[in-house]
């Protein structure tokens, strides 16, 4: 019998022929029932189990126990995903799913040290950067995301007018792995960055100043008749700063008088060395709140139209483009600049009486003193000539100043981040003498730097890609800039290399610090374009080709603006042959890619 009953208890798992080949067809409950009775004839072990241990036994050998136990896991696993994930006030998990799915456009996210903080040399290497991996596009091309503005209501603050840390749109984003390597696309590469939308961007600039901290009063040298006691003192613009003074220029105090350049003349601009007309430097003293400024000199570079500017930054926000007279003369050659000085957005500054040789070192005027130039500003953004902005101002400042409560944001260099680095790498690629340039590192490390290391945490780079600076115009960011102006003028134009020395020197005295936000957020904003002496070496494109439905009937001079666009790169010509060959046809092709030749340049 007990043979018997666990052939029942096999067969309860197994198919109706085998409980048939038992000589009866039992149902279900016969079955359970033979099982019982089994169960009665086992040893005292068994009959000493309890109730309710023994029925989950039951119910798990049971298919229809399994699949409800499986239902309720599945049920407990999503309760708990949805859960952990869903956002306070909801909106955030609206915001998180709208980007899962595409329904968003964001550009980027909030900044981490910990992805780009360079380690050992394995880390510089172009290919191997957590930052350096994202995809090669264009700006242009690159996905706008940007935060709908229906997402957020505008909450202003009483104090600083911005947004409430708590309630940020942007708050909750994080910056996204990079792709798989591409050995088609290395180098620096932009990644994404978090805008909230245009007109919230504007209504988040802070209702009044920040506080400079300790400096209160910022006046500058004026001087007729400057004189140069010492060598690498400067020039004649600079004032010649002795060392004395250039020591004593770091001492911060709660009012300060420095060099800032423009020590001669009646004010900047007028008999100070670079001078502007007087219409123009009448506009450049108005009010405004947030300035775009730019410069090209010696015809160095083509300008760059910006794009993707909102409404309110067409009305409110003026683009200034400071050229010299050589780069004026080009631009009307080409019938670019007309008697309304604008081209576009622009509006073009032209400056006489440039006081360096050097165009390179003469763009540092504009880049860096700008607040000498625009008395009247509260906010400015700097891009190099060579740069197009493809983001709205507002939403920039907002993103890199008003967001972070900082006063000065510049980017850091993509690869290096070390002082003495990126001296040898503008030695080996002759950016400026080499002698000038070992004689400006030797004088800081005999002043103390140091090279780059932990150790400087949380300062993240002492290397900037100083070709965009976002700042706020109060005494601190105005000494900053005049200090760093002034190593400029005493040692090399390169301004990445006294950029960390400033910066130290002056964070040492007070509570103050700069915004040195990733180079692939920078390149978000902003697109490269090539410098003119490189696009004028470049092969010219192709010329178009004109397809007509119904040609009309040959002549030989047709033939020979056939040719031309049969010879084309995009279309092959099939060979003549036989009859088809003419005597002159071979003088034709010549002819045809003289004149391809001719047009293309």
């Amino acid at each position: 019998m007990t043979g018997k009953s666990l052939g029942f208890r096999t067969g309860s798992y197994g198919s109706l022929q085998q409980q048939q080949s038992n000589g009866v067809l039992q149902n279900h409950a016969t079955s359970l029932l033979v099982r019982k009775n089994s169960k009665l004839l086992l040893s005292n072990y068994r009959e000493k189990e309890r109730l309710l241990p023994y029925l989950c036994r039951c119910l798990c050998r049971m298919r229809v126990g399994m699949a409800i136990l499986f239902s309720f896991a599945v049920l407990a696993f999503l309760w708990g995903f949805f859960t952990v994930n869903k956002a306070p006030g909801g909106s955030g998990s609206d915001i998180d799913d709208g980007l899962q799915h595409g329904r968003y456009k964001i550009w980027g996210v909030t900044n981490h040290l910990a992805s780009v903080f360079p380690g050992k040399e394995d880390s510089q290497k172009d290919d191997s950067s957590h930052i350096q991996n994202y995809s090669e596009v264009s700006a242009e091309k690159m996905t706008h995301i940007q935060i709908p503005a229906s997402t957020k209501p505008v909450m202003v603050s009483p104090v600083f007018g911005g947004y409430n840390s708590l309630d940020h749109p942007c708050k909750s984003f994080a910056l996204p792995p990079p792709p798989p390597p591409n050995r088609k696309r290395i180098g620096p590469r932009p990644c994404p960055v978090c805008y909230i939308p245009d007109e919230q961007a504007v209504a988040s600039m802070p209702g009044s100043p920040s506080r400079s901290p300790l400096l209160h009063n910022l006046t500058y040298v004026h001087e007729e008749t400057p004189i140069e006691f010492e060598p690498h003192g400067g020039s004649d613009f600079g004032g010649y700063p002795s060392l004395k003074q250039r020591n004593d220029s770091f001492d911060i105090k709660e009012s300060m008088v420095v060099h800032c350049g423009f020590v001669k003349g009646s004010a900047p601009g007028q008999g100070s060395g670079f001078d502007i007309d007087e219409a123009d430097l009448a506009e450049l003293g108005q009010f405004h709140d947030v300035i775009v400024a730019s410069a090209i000199f010696g015809n160095y570079d083509v300008i760059q139209q910006p794009s993707n500017v909102s409404e309110a930054a067409r009305t409110h926000v003026p683009f200034y483009m400071f050229i010299d007279e050589e780069t004026e003369k080009y631009m009307k050659n080409v019938s670019v600049l007309d008697g309304s000085k604008r081209v576009g957005l622009w509006k073009i500054i032209v400056v006489h009486n440039v006081p360096y040789k050097d165009a390179r070192r003469n763009g540092k005027v504009p880049k860096l003193l700008l607040h000498r130039l625009f008395p009247n500003v509260r906010y400015s953004i700097w891009i190099d000539g060579k740069l197009k902005l493809v983001v709205d101002p507002y939403q920039v400042l907002e993103r890199f100043l008003w967001r972070q409560n900082a006063t000065f944001a510049i980017s850091r260099h993509y690869r290096r981040f070390d002082v003495f680095e990126e001296a040898e790498a503008n030695k080996a690629a002759g950016k400026y003498d080499n002698g000038t340039i070992d004689y400006q590192i030797d004088f800081y490390r005999k002043e103390g730097l140091t090279h780059y290391s932990e150790a400087k945490l949380p300062i993240t780079s002492d290397v900037p890609e100083g070709c965009v600076i976002l700042r706020e115009h109060i005494p601190i960011t105005n000494l900053f800039t005049c200090l760093w102006f002034n190593e400029v003028d005493r040692f090399t134009s390169r301004d990445q290399l006294s950029f960390s020395t400033v910066r130290d020197k002056i964070m040492s005295k007070v509570n103050w610090g700069i915004n040195m936000f990733l180079d692939c957020e920078r390149r978000n904003f902003v697109i490269q374009a090539y410098h003119r002496e490189l696009l004028e070496h470049m092969r010219p494109p192709a010329l178009p080709v004109t397809v007509r439905d119904q040609p009309p009937p040959r002549t030989p001079s047709m033939v020979v603006r056939d040719n031309t666009a049969r010879r084309n790169p995009g279309r092959k010509t099939p060979a003549k042959r036989g009859r088809d060959r003419r005597s002159g046809s071979k003088h034709h092709r010549k002819v045809s890619v003289g004149n391809r030749d001719t047009n293309s340049f």
